[in-house]
């Protein structure tokens, strides 16, 4: 570990110790300080497990929670340390002179210099160019605003710390050191006198909130900018003819994410809505107020366009003083029309005063740039390009990429659903008795039908649907009254989730007809909603380009896409997949689907735009970003990639300016480095798909005899992980299964993952991976010319190293020793011990055949970053872990003292923050 992060890990953690002696005495700072001292003579194995456990063994909840509460801020503050460690060293690197490393747009810039890429084919990935991170909600990262604002003080004073004592010493260096640790220690007092947990379970309004938070904390500054310095760098190096194009456009599904979460409801819509709407309002008025104070520019100085002094003139600002100051006059008049906009959409108790309510509010995005056109023309008019590129043109920049809607709103409920609604629908207005029940071919006719027909489906007035049907429409409607209130970009996309067949993705459809989001004409429909079905299993990821082109045989469908820019969209389910088969199954399957995607939109001349809902953790698609989207099939990317941003990865990329700009980055990097540049070229791609395709099924069966077919296995899950906890103790708005059953299909990614994650096993990121690759390989005389058959794809084929390289890290995080505590607490010895023992073999086969394959000597050999997080977090995680199987063992025994749920939350949302990646 470098010298600089030991030190700054030791410097908080002992103004921590010091906070913990102050606030809760010297016998509370004693057990934590034993627990750490153990911890690490554990970690260095100088001693055995048993010596933490003897510790806890037996303690009373009421003092083993300010032990969690202490190992949980041990690890918020070395997270701290590290970002702050990483940040410096890049900033070493760039001041030192090398190269720009992978990922960053200066590293892209340069490869495509190389490749001599052709102007014509950069502006047309760059004209269908979009790159949405789309955020969601996650029960581990409901993180207090107090806890974001401490962690960015407490930067700060670091940072001028590193300063200071990089300097040279003089008379107030100590005086200085002094009072950045004051005011760091009394920000660590805040956070420990401040409940890192809740007391009530979070709404989903408090979830969209934490979302929100994001972009007033970077997003709103960074995703402008790096449009504008994309379309500035492409413009430069390609000529005029490159399209402005805001590539980055944010999505969330915060609010309106349906699928089995009964608390979302139209009022959850149009709250997600009208908040995002009102935040980036709220911003353009503030970047107004600014630049009007800015630009002072007088006429008498300047030369100024026809329309700029129009515009000053309609600015209803004419104090003397400002007579001429016409780009002031100018930008008081957007400013109010503004504000009038602002009071119109989101309603009067959203501004204060009333000097603007003469103002016509905005139509719509477009008037408000086309005014902010006029400021900019008439500065590059007067030479005034240096004012024109700074608040200005970042507040353009801003109007392109979120409009008056901020981000994208996907509403996404279970083709069951979807099903039973019509159903209920159909039958009411006495269309079929049992729609259900119909045959598929039957179902299609009538959707078909539908769709060509303006006459409504639901009648107007009341209607006595049940509540279930009732809440789906009032999702509908107020999407619908969204889109018309804030412009189609604020409801753009429908995903069907379990998308199995054609009828499942014409079923949401009528719904969108119902409430005009899709327009009624004949065989030609017209709407601003992609349609999107979303292939979850391994068995739907397999049959996807099929289900989608028995869906373009159907004429109205086509219509509709050809409508849409002929661009259909698709999303690929990490989560689910990786439940249903494992993770080398599952990462084959999406590749596989990806494939046959491919060829598919290539035969049938559509473009296809992938949506990867992808996860914070390897088992449900985690991993870096650049690497996942450039281990993409050649065609599956041409300019536009959705990816979902989940958990704890949310406030790691989007914390703060600097690492939401480097996260930004290398999705924009990595998109257009898979769109431009030449595919890898394997030596035999057929051979290679051969080889993963008989992998892929060695591991399905391997993953499947344990998960789908041991009967021991439901009862280990369900005891020895905090499964059970996570859907009882009220962490996060969603229920944890989509029905109420024990079946691990039923189970939702989230809490599958997570409990994994928290009982140090992370099953789903390598299990049935090693048993795999033996027995591909063999004992046989051809097994050493597989190993380097093995090896050679490692070595040039981004997919199978980004398989390996996301394992390992993954399994890096495992600790067997743990897992083994939480085993002790399934009654049946038998079931316990054997289970444990098939993943302990498991494990540890995986590990041999990773290294067997890389050459490496352990797991994170070409990683020592991680390495290094690894080996200083693993220490604090011990305690953790040990009170949480405790409190598990106490909970289910029916202690009913408030302490004990608590502390499994404290330790649930410690492990979360310490691992980075729990779900």
């Amino acid at each position: 570990m470098n010298d600089l992060l030991r030190d700054d890990i030791r410097y908080l953690g002992r103004i921590l110790g010091e906070v913990i002696a102050e606030q809760e005495g010297d016998d509370v700072y004693s057990l934590v300080e034993r627990a750490r001292q153990i911890s690490f003579e554990i970690a260095k194995g100088n001693t055995e497990m048993d010596s933490l456990i003897q510790v806890f063994s037996g303690i009373s909840p009421a003092r083993a929670t300010p032990v969690a509460r202490a190992f949980t801020h041990f690890a918020l503050l070395a997270n701290l340390a590290e970002d702050l460690h990483d940040a410096a060293s890049r900033e070493q690197d760039l001041d030192a002179g090398l190269p720009a490393p992978d990922s960053t747009l200066e590293a892209t810039w340069e490869k495509l210099d190389d490749a001599d890429v052709p102007a014509s084919e950069v502006a047309a990935v760059i004209r269908n160019a979009q790159v949405a991170p789309v955020l969601t909600a996650h029960p581990t990262e409901t993180r207090r605003r107090t806890v974001f604002d401490a962690q960015k003080h407490i930067t700060a004073r670091m940072q001028e710390r590193h300063l200071i004592l990089a300097a040279a010493e003089n008379a107030r260096t100590g005086d200085k050191l002094d009072a950045i640790e004051r005011d760091i220690r009394r920000r660590v007092t805040i956070l420990w006198q401040t409940a890192l947990i809740r007391v009530a379970r979070p709404r989903i309004e408090d979830e969209i909130e934490v979302g929100l938070r994001y972009y007033k904390l970077s997003l709103l500054a960074e995703i402008p900018r790096i449009n504008r310095d994309v379309t500035a760098e492409l413009t430069r190096r390609y000529g005029k003819d490159i399209p402005e194009v805001a590539v980055v456009r944010p999505g969330s599904w915060i609010g309106g994410d349906h699928d089995g979460n009964p608390f979302v409801t139209a009022d959850t819509v149009s709250y997600a809505t009208h908040r995002a709407g009102e935040t980036v309002l709220k911003h353009y008025v503030k970047q107004l107020h600014a630049l009007e104070h800015e630009l002072s520019l007088s006429d008498r100085m300047n030369e100024v366009t026809d329309e700029l002094r129009a515009l000053a003139d309609g600015g209803q600002n004419d104090v003397p003083s400002r007579v001429d100051e016409p780009y002031r006059r100018a930008v008081h008049g957007i400013r109010g029309r503004m504000l009038s906009t602002l009071v119109e959409l989101i309603g009067r108790d959203s501004v204060e005063g009333n000097w603007f309510e003469t103002f016509t509010p905005y139509a719509g995005p477009e008037d408000f740039k086309h005014d902010l056109d006029t400021v900019d023309t008439s500065l590059r008019l007067s030479k005034d390009d240096i004012i024109a590129d700074d608040r200005l043109a970042m507040l353009r920049s801003a109007a392109d990429s979120f409009g008056f809607n901020l981000y994208s709103l996907d509403l996404r409920q279970n083709s069951e659903s979807f099903e039973e609604v019509l159903t209920e629908l159909f039958a009411t207005a006495q269309t079929t008795g049992n729609y259900s029940g119909l045959t598929e071919e039957e179902k299609t006719r009538l959707l078909v039908r539908e769709l060509s027909s303006p006459r409504p489906l639901i009648p107007h007035g009341e209607s006595d649907y049940s509540e279930v049907t009732n809440r789906e429409l009032g999702i509908f409607a107020k999407a619908a009254e969204a889109a018309r209130k804030f412009g189609p970009w604020m409801v753009p996309h429908c995903i069907i989730s379990m998308a199995s067949s054609v009828t499942d993705v014409l079923e949401p459809m009528v719904l969108l007809k119902e409430f005009g989001l899709i327009k009624a004409n004949g065989l030609n429909p017209t709407g601003h909603v992609d349609v999107i079905p979303l292939f979850e299993t391994i068995d739907d990821l397999q049959r996807g380009a099929g289900i989608l082109e028995e869906l373009w045989d159907i004429e109205l469908y086509r219509n509709y896409l050809n409508q849409r820019d002929n661009v259909q969209e698709v999303m690929l389910g990490y989560s689910d997949s990786n439940k249903d088969g494992g993770y080398f199954a599952a990462n084959w399957a999406l590749y596989d689907a990806e494939l046959r995607l491919v060829e598919l939109c290539r035969q049938e001349n559509v473009k296809l735009r992938l949506f990867h809902g992808r996860g914070g953790t390897v088992g449900r698609g985690g991993g870096p970003s650049y690497d996942a989207i450039l281990a993409q099939p050649k065609g599956a990317v041409r300019g536009a990639v959705r990816v979902t941003e989940q958990g704890e990865i949310i406030s790691a990329k989007y914390g703060n300016p600097a690492t939401a700009r480097r996260n930004l980055e290398a999705l924009v990097a990595a998109t257009l480095e898979a769109s431009l540049l030449d595919d890898v070229e394997l030596p035999n791609r057929e051979r290679a798909h051969e080889v993963m395709g008989e992998i892929s099924e060695l591991s399905l069966r391997k993953y499947s005899s344990l998960v789908h077919e041991d009967p021991g296995f439901i009862p280990y899950f369900t005891q020895s992980t905090p499964v059970q906890e996570i859907g009882s103790l009220n962490i996060g708005s969603r229920p944890s299964s989509r029905k109420q059953t024990d079946s691990v299909d039923d189970l939702r990614a989230i809490p599958w993952v997570l409990s994994w994650s928290q009982s140090r096993v992370m099953l789903p990121g390598w299990f049935g991976v090693g048993t795999a690759l033996k027995e591909w390989i063999g004992d046989g005389e051809h097994a050493d010319e597989r190993i380097a058959e093995l090896r050679e794809l490692n070595r040039c084929w981004p997919f199978f190293t980004s398989v390996l390289d996301n394992m390992a890290q993954v399994m890096s995080k495992a600790e067997l020793r743990l897992a083994k505590l939480y085993a002790d607490l399934i009654p049946d010895r038998e079931v316990a011990e054997r289970i444990y023992s098939t993943i302990y073999e498991e494990y540890f086969l995986t590990k041999d055949m990773f290294c067997t394959i890389t050459g490496s000597s352990d797991l994170l050999d070409d990683n020592p970053a991680l390495a290094r997080s690894v080996r200083s977090r693993f220490p604090y995680l011990l305690p953790l872990n040990v009170i949480q199987v405790e409190m598990m063992r106490r909970y289910r025994s029916g202690d009913d003292s408030v302490a004990v749920p608590r502390n499994i939350q404290l330790a649930m949302n410690g492990l979360s923050t310490a691992l980075r990646n729990s779900g």
